[in-house]
């Protein structure tokens, strides 16, 4: 039979049963069908990893990582030393625009704070975006010091988000160091507005820029290489507000207590059953009022934090603060010696609102990720966490919050620490996942 012929044409077609011929109809749209990367092995994933790692430019910036880990050490602790409370991060955010202007890459400031590094790609009509927010928890009173404890670091801040800003800075860095174009446009962004009541303004501020060209975004938080957020956790910050007359603690004993309203409505509040599945939570996490211990305070307010899997029982710890609340001030009214001389007032305030979302589990992002994961070979869970990734993923944008490498713990508290061990594997991660969905300009001949 001469070469490159097909069977099928030497047999007649009267000879194929019509079971026969369904069969091969059925494996000719099988063969046809695209392969999902879903049901790609490993194998395969780390062949086409080994494309991406076979470039001279990628392996140099792979090579850079590992030969300036000091390098990234050092702008960890410079701008972890630098007060950035939310609202108030433009120090940090201008020393961010210095190192990323050092190499050349054209940086700007946009209308809410956001620094943002711009690399083009051979074609600017889709963008990938690398982000690491700005912002901390703590007030700018904070003394912020990095010590060093053996190999450890600690500091308020220096993991969240001190190792996400050091990450970005150095997988930009080492893409400009190897002379590395991408297909797609790159965004290196330092963001403003993650933390508490900063609501995501600066991640939703990016996201409204670049909508319509958006292609992934890679939010870089904390420390790690274990875990991949993939789903958006939802929330809501409410603040409860009680108004009263006020008056003096021994004359005007008696009179209504914004602050004993509170505590009454918050008691019955903390007593609300939640669900393990799907998980909800609630935190109490900030309580103001009152001028001095012998006056009885005209305002107090609370602020408080929920959260859950599921959007329902959000809105039903919603009501249920509003019954509690209601039911507080009714009870200090009603033990109130006087009411001639006013009566409380309430509301309460929506300071925060964080959409849920999800990454659907054949996409392309996650696919580079877990091809990352197997150069360094990792092995990471998926997760469900509220992260600057929750802007893009409620809006049906590829969208994963990964950790910049190290160790770290202790989030949120004057105890927060840093271990830098094998920080390298999480900025490699973190660079080949980038590249990965980025895609790199085809070489010329």
């Amino acid at each position: 039979m001469p070469a490159g012929k097909n069977v099928r044409e030497k047999l007649p077609v009267t000879y194929l049963s019509l079971p026969t011929v369904k069969r091969v109809a059925v494996c000719a749209m099988l063969f046809a069908m695209p392969i999902r990367s879903s049901v790609i092995s490993s194998a395969a994933r780390f062949s086409r990893q080994g494309v991406l790692t076979d470039r001279p430019q990628v392996r140099m910036a792979l090579n850079w990582l590992d030969e300036n880990l000091d390098w990234t050490t050092a702008q960890q602790i410079r701008l972890t030393e630098i007060p950035a409370p939310s609202f108030a991060e433009e120090k940090r955010a201008h020393a961010v625009k210095e190192v990323l202007s050092a190499d050349g890459l054209p940086v700007f400031t946009d209308k809410v704070g956001n620094v943002i590094g711009e690399l083009r790609g051979t074609q600017d009509k889709e963008v990938v975006l690398l982000a690491a927010h700005l912002d901390t928890v703590f007030p700018a009173s904070t003394e912020i010091k990095v010590r060093r404890e053996g190999d450890r670091l600690l500091a308020p801040g220096i993991s969240d988000n001190g190792t996400g800003l050091a990450g970005l800075l150095a997988v930009a860095r080492a893409i400009q160091s190897a002379k590395i174009k991408p297909q797609r446009t790159i965004l290196f962004a330092a963001n403003v507005g993650e933390e508490g009541e900063g609501n995501l303004r600066g991640m939703r501020a990016i996201v409204d820029a670049y909508h319509a060209k958006l292609r992934a975004v890679i939010v870089l938080d904390g420390s790690g290489i274990d875990h991949v957020t993939t789903k958006a956790l939802a929330s809501r910050r409410e603040e409860v507000v009680i108004s009263g007359p006020g008056g003096h603690s021994w004359s005007d004993f008696g009179m209504p207590n914004p602050i004993n309203a509170l505590v009454r409505g918050s008691v019955r509040f903390i007593n609300t059953k939640v669900p393990n599945a799907p998980r909800t939570t609630f935190n109490l996490g900030q309580i103001e009022g009152g001028t001095s211990v012998n006056s009885i305070p005209y305002q107090a307010t609370l602020k408080v934090d929920l959260r859950s899997e599921n959007e329902e029982e959000i809105a039903r710890m919603e009501s249920a603060l509003r019954d509690c609340i209601a039911a507080g001030v009714k009870d200090e009214m009603d033990s109130a010696r006087d009411r001639t001389r006013g009566k409380l007032e309430w509301k309460i305030n929506l300071i925060g609102s964080r959409p849920g979302g999800e990454l659907i589990q054949d996409s392309p992002l996650l696919e580079a990720l877990r091809n990352a994961d197997d150069f360094i070979a990792n092995k990471s869970r998926n997760e469900r966490s509220s992260t600057d990734a929750n802007i893009p993923l409620s809006m049906g944008i590829d969208a994963i919050a990964i950790g910049a490498g190290g160790n770290g713990g202790g989030a949120h508290s004057l105890q927060e620490w840093y271990e830098p061990t094998e920080r390298e594997l999480g900025l490699k991660r973190v660079l080949l996942t980038l590249l990965g969905v980025s895609g790199l300009a085809v070489e010329k001949a």
